[in-house]
């Protein structure tokens, strides 16, 4: 790694208070199935609870709160979908603006979300539709102004990335913490507000912490960031002075740049396939969000329907209900470790002693990478997909394992995989579009749920079936990589004239 101003102690620091801001605040939201049953408890939409006779010998009576459940359902729904569609304008903004601008957004969200949820009522329910659609939106924001902080890492760059995705996971253990407080007592008033006052540490983290454009990568050298910081150093000037007309420098450079790989293949064999619009319209980014939407769809209604489906299983038994989702929070905090095992395998072959492939060669090395990457987790959401249609609750708990497992390696690889397979200038661009058009796509757990609680009586089984074939289809993103591969390799070895099965002897590692 180029040596930098920021020391050492500095650059730990920020490293450790943003895996810190992404487990304790990023993606709470996907904690949704203990917060309901807060919420549950303390009767928001309680007044969608009709009374419905029971089978039972004495035939007494029990509510029916499956518009209570189809409420909260909404409130995940559009929450989640805030949380993928504004991907695309945060990450404009924050490529525009740069990291303090976008950070002072994200937190003005974030706050102003918590407090509506500290001063909600069962009365003003309603409320909670703005607040989770600002918790996620400032969460987001948040998590793409830290993960270039691998960039101060050099070689560890990659696995820091994928750590602090993973502790975005894990947040979601945090709504956890809020039901057990609850039940011992703490108003949830007291605790959002709480969570309110920690946007000081936010601030304080955005001036003193974060640079105020980017990080660049490569670091140049004697690079300093944070609010002493105003001016540049004279090496950094002086960096800046040696950098060709018209190159945008480090600063400009996508979170995850690596060697130019071949452009995909546009239309007809489009010459201008580096273009953005050409990745656009190729095969490879195509089957990428038919492979994210299927996959992300079924996480996203297994988490907003958990609740009830809980209680199905259960038979009512609150107990049981209320033991299971501490089980489903406790798992997800093994986010945290999962994540880091896909870059793992990503990264499999730069590891031993052989040289390192670079330019052209290395890109398809890398691409050829992802191709067992992308196939091991659609392989962990089918497993996942199959252990959730088993109406057994016990199973529930080899559920909820390869459940954290799967998403931790989803969203993981969503963003290797993009930086590897096109041009690093479309990076941004196309990782916002990717998670705008799967958020389309994961409006559908809405009807999902609406076909459960209505013509299939609560029965989720027919639904769970349904979606282990929408998860097949997410096969097809690791078959088109593989063709894709081939093709590479072809143009390649025809234009080196040599097959391109290892790299040159005596290439630079």
């Amino acid at each position: 790694m180029a040596a930098g101003g920021a020391g050492l102690p500095k650059r730990l620091a920020t490293l450790l208070s943003g895996l810190l801001e992404c487990g304790a605040f990023c993606g709470i939201i996907f904690g949704w199935a203990s917060l309901v049953y807060v919420l549950k408890e303390l009767g928001y939409f309680q007044e969608l609870c009709l009374p419905a006779a029971s089978p039972g010998p004495n035939l007494t009576l029990l509510p029916d709160c499956s518009g209570q459940d189809e409420q909260f359902s909404l409130v995940f729904t559009i929450g989640s979908f805030m949380n993928n569609f504004m991907t695309f304008p945060m990450g404009y903004i924050f490529d525009r603006f740069g990291t303090t601008v976008a950070r002072l957004i994200a937190i003005s969200l974030y706050t102003t979300g918590t407090l509506l949820v500290a001063f909600s009522t069962p009365v003003s329910a309603v409320l909670l539709f703005p607040a989770m659609s600002l918790l996620s939106v400032g969460g987001i924001l948040l998590i793409l102004t830290n993960m270039q902080v691998g960039n101060l890492f050099g070689k560890y760059r990659s696995i820091i990335i994928t750590l602090y995705n993973g502790a975005f996971d894990s947040s979601s253990a945090v709504f956890l913490i809020i039901k057990v407080l609850y039940e011992r007592g703490l108003s949830l008033r007291a605790m959002f507000l709480f969570m309110a006052g920690c946007s000081a540490w936010h601030l304080l983290r955005t001036l003193f912490l974060m640079p105020r454009r980017r990080i660049p990568y490569p670091l140049p050298p004697a690079y300093d960031y944070g609010l002493r910081c105003e001016r540049r150093s004279r090496s950094y000037r002086t960096y800046e002075e040696k950098r060709p007309p018209g190159d945008g420098g480090p600063e400009d450079a996508p979170l995850e740049p690596g060697p130019e790989p071949p452009a995909p293949r546009g239309p007809k064999g489009d010459p201008d396939g580096a273009s953005f619009g050409a990745c656009v319209r190729s095969g490879l980014f195509a089957w990428h969000v038919v492979w994210l939407s299927a996959m992300q769809l079924r996480h996203y209604l297994f988490i907003g329907t958990l609740n009830p489906l809980l209680d199905h299983l259960a038979h009512g038994d609150a107990d049981l209900v209320s033991t299971y989702t501490n089980a489903f929070a406790f798992a997800q905090l093994c986010g945290v470790l999962c994540a880091p095992w896909n870059g793992l395998i990503l990264d499999r072959h730069k590891r031993g002693k052989a040289p390192r492939a670079h330019g052209a060669a290395g890109a398809l090395a890398d691409l050829r990478a992802s191709v067992l990457s992308l196939a091991v987790t659609v392989t962990q959401c089918l497993l996942f997909s199959v252990c959730a249609a088993v109406p057994v609750l016990p199973v529930q708990y080899a559920t909820f394992a390869l459940q954290v497992l799967s998403r931790s390696f989803l969203y993981g690889g969503n963003a290797a995989f993009l930086a590897i397979a096109f041009p690093p200038q479309h990076f941004g661009k196309l990782y916002g579009l990717a998670m705008a058009l799967s958020a389309l796509v994961a409006l559908l757990q809405y009807p999902c749920f609406a076909l459960v609680r209505g013509p299939l009586q609560g029965n989720p089984f027919y639904v769970n079936v349904g979606l282990i074939a929408v998860v097949l289809l997410a096969l097809g993103s690791p078959l088109a990589v593989a063709r894709e591969c081939r093709w590479r390799a072809r143009e390649l070895g025809a234009a080196a004239g040599t097959p391109l099965a290892a790299p040159r002897p005596g290439a630079p590692g």
